[in-house]
Formats: C-alpha cells, structure tokens, sequence
C-alpha cells in the first residue's frame, strides 16, 4: 500500500474463499458512490468468528483477489492480514491502514449481516470513531433489523454507518463452494480468472 495523496479510500475485508461479482460489484458501487481514491482488498487470515479448518489456504484466496482486481487501476490489495499474527480483529487492521494513510477518510465496506454483529466486535466505539462504515444490502434489503440492532448506539456512531444497495449481493462464497463440490457451474458468479484458478488448484472439491 502507498499512500500517494489520497484523501478518500476503503477497506473491503472478507475471507474471499472465493471472490466473487458481489464483492467487485459492491467495491466499484462504493467507489462511485462514496467518491473513494482507492478500495483495498484485504483477505482475513483469522476471523474471530471462524476456524481455521472452514478456510481455504491464505495464499489460494490472496490469488484469487489477485486475479479478479488486476484489471482496475482504483482496486489493490494488500497481505496486511496475512502477515500479521493474531486473529484478524478489523480495528487493527483500520489503525494499521490509518498508519500509511494518516490524512485519508477511511470507510470499511462489508455486509449489512456482518454489521449486524457490529456490537460484538473489539474496540467497536473505537472503531466506529475511527472509520465509517459501508453496509452492502441487496435490493429490497429490510433495514428495520439493522436499525434496531443499531440503536442503542450513540449517535455519533450512528452516523458512520452507510447503507448502499449492490444487486449482486445474491451470490455468496458458499453457494460457489457447494456447487463446485457437487460438479455444478459457477461459471459467470465469479470473473473467469478465478473460476479457471479454482479449477486448477482443484478447490472446494
């Protein structure tokens, strides 16, 4: 990651296992939505809420995101999580972001299931202080639950958290792993580059 000026950027974080359109779709409509510089992909090594037996190897869903971003020039990644020993709190990885780009807005883009959960996560006052967050919806999303989860939150906080709708979110990272495993197509979920990456490497299988 270089800091090179840039005033607006985002995180994406997630697992990628794989990547998929949703992701890219919900990346390129907070890039325009939000006037972001840059979205740096940063695959999770060690969720919290996740073992390591559920996840396929670092480097496989590093290469991934690898293949599915390298054709725009406003996406990058970054291995911060990957290098970093620990579980894969976000609020580390915002002040570590915050450390190269110190004068940056930092939004954080993830699901809006995912910031349901947003009162369970470390240093959460914190990070909310820190950064704002993007939660992708699919279309016809409804928000009550969110709202309501949320609202025991100070106001302030209430703030950072952005709702913007991505029609793609109807693909998940599962559903592709199970129709590999059972020989169905996923052909057009996903850029070709990682479909064809999965079936070399003989993932999910």
């Amino acid at each position: 990651m270089k800091a090179d000026g840039i005033k607006r950027l985002a995180i994406m974080g997630g697992t990628f296992d794989p990547i998929h359109y949703g992701h890219l779709v919900a990346a390129e409509g907070a890039k325009c939505e939000f006037d972001l510089d840059r979205v740096i992909f940063i695959p999770a090594a060690r969720p919290p809420h996740k073992t390591k037996k559920e996840m396929t190897a670092p480097y496989h869903r590093l290469h991934m995101v690898e293949r599915a971003i390298y054709s725009n020039s406003h996406f990058e990644i970054s291995a911060l999580e990957l290098e970093r020993e620990g579980l894969s709190y976000t609020i580390n990885t915002v002040n570590a972001v915050r450390e190269i780009h110190p004068q940056a807005s930092i939004y954080f883009i993830t699901g809006a299931d995912a910031v349901l959960e947003i009162l369970t996560w470390k240093n959460v006052e914190e990070l909310l202080n820190v950064c704002k967050f993007i939660a992708a919806t699919r279309p016809g999303y409804d928000l009550e639950n969110l709202e309501h989860t949320l609202s025991c939150l100070p106001r302030q906080y209430l703030k950072n958290i952005c709702t913007m709708e991505v029609p793609a979110l109807a693909i998940s990272s599962t559903d592709i792993r199970a129709r590999v495993a059972d020989n169905r197509p996923i052909k057009y979920l996903l850029p070709e580059l990682v479909e064809r990456y999965i079936f070399e490497e003989g993932l999910y299988k």
